[in-house]
């Protein structure tokens, strides 16, 4: 290396800059949101639910409402907002897994007493913004 370059030494943590992972934030998103949730009156029903077809981040239930929710963090706003990023593609994907989840967990009978919601909650630098039937 050339020493007027410099050296380059990897931050601890894998050569990032500071601050959490993207996965960490993730993470930390997922629980903050579980958090909200069940500071609003609501049970939390599955966290991080998977399928072949994806993932559902959330699913909480408050009465007879169950919800699927999709968990975006973005550290700012530079690229938009986390609720920005649930494309259609992605909410078509969500259906499906609801679908599935119910299909799978709810006896068929009790199926057309619940109602079905899809929210989105978005933290972006550090501020949570819960989109409550978002699609």
């Amino acid at each position: 290396m050339n020493p007027a370059e410099g050296s380059r030494q990897a931050e601890p943590g894998g050569g990032r800059a500071a601050g959490p992972s993207p996965v960490e934030l993730g993470r930390n998103a997922e629980r903050l949101a579980a958090r909200w949730y069940e500071d609003h009156g609501y049970e939390v029903l599955e966290r991080n639910w998977r399928r072949r077809g994806g993932e559902v981040d959330l699913i909480v239930r408050s009465g007879r409402t169950v919800v699927f929710c999709e968990v975006k963090a973005r550290s700012s706003d530079r690229f938009g907002t986390g609720a920005e990023a649930v494309v259609r593609a992605k909410q078509q994907r969500l259906r499906h897994l609801a679908s599935r989840w119910l299909a799978e967990l709810t006896p068929a009978a009790a199926r057309s007493a619940i109602e079905v919601r899809f929210d989105v909650v978005s933290l972006t630098g550090g501020a949570i913004d819960v989109v409550e039937g978002a699609f």
